[in-house]
């Protein structure tokens, strides 16, 4: 009974000394880029950026290499973290700016400062980004199927970059800067022809002409809004204001 006790004991060390001596398979980049699929899929954006990030330092292959970074730069903006996302997309058309999928990394990165456009009274950088990326892939890339897309973003932008002049101009109407505020408001004319909101622009116009005395001029951005705008809410202030002077 003795010996057979001594038996299974070295049986047992046997094998677990076997077993400890076994080496693991290896994890190279390739088993670490379907890792980062399957967490992707499963929405662990972050856990997936990790392991894309494994393939990325791994220098692998040129072309793996490549895929990673794309997915990385995914992986952040389908988490919502848009800096991130734009830094990642930048970096890859610099680092592979002739890449076959340069049009949609562009789309992307437009889309990453498009997410982070602010309100009209706020820092208007990402609008400006959006804007510049977006005409960036219409010229290098006219035929993109994002085409009619980007030209609404672009418009978009383009007005939200307007307000926050008109903004501006308002601020230095109500501060009493005229000369400030009509060199704001009539660049509005000049840089964006296709604002959505002139009826504003024509009454701050005429209140900043009032306030450097110049009727003239006051009369013509008040006459604009009338003839452009006859039921606006301001035609009556506008009265209202030429009364003062008159």
């Amino acid at each position: 009974m003795t010996r057979l006790i001594v038996l299974l004991i070295v049986t047992t060390l046997f094998i677990s000394a076997c077993a400890s001596s076994k080496v693991p398979p290896t994890r190279n980049a390739g088993h670490y880029f379907k890792e980062g699929e399957r967490l992707f899929e499963k929405g662990l954006y972050e856990d997936a950026i990790a392991s894309w990030e494994k393939v990325r330092d791994s220098y692998y292959s040129p072309e793996l290499n490549i895929l990673a970074e794309l997915k990385i730069a995914e992986a952040y903006y389908q988490s919502e973290q848009y800096v991130e996302a734009a830094a990642s997309y930048e970096t890859f058309l610099k680092n592979h700016p002739d890449n076959e999928k340069s049009d949609l990394v562009l789309y992307f990165l437009g889309m990453s400062y498009f997410k982070q456009v602010l309100p009209a009274d706020r820092d208007q950088t990402a609008a400006h980004n959006s804007i510049v990326t977006f005409r960036n892939l219409l010229k290098l890339h006219p035929e993109t199927a994002h085409k009619d897309e980007v030209n609404k973003y672009i418009l978009f932008c383009r007005n939200r970059l307007a307000r926050h002049e008109l903004n501006v101009g308002r601020f230095y109407v109500r501060t009493e800067k005229p000369e400030a505020a009509i060199g704001r408001l009539e660049a509005i004319f000049a840089n964006f022809p296709a604002f959505n909101d002139y009826e504003q622009l024509y009454f701050l116009l005429g209140q900043a002409y009032l306030q450097l005395n110049n009727k003239e001029k006051a009369i013509e951005s008040f006459n604009n809004l009338y003839t452009k705008y006859p039921d606006s809410k301001l035609v009556r202030k506008a009265k209202k204001s030429l009364s003062k002077y008159f």
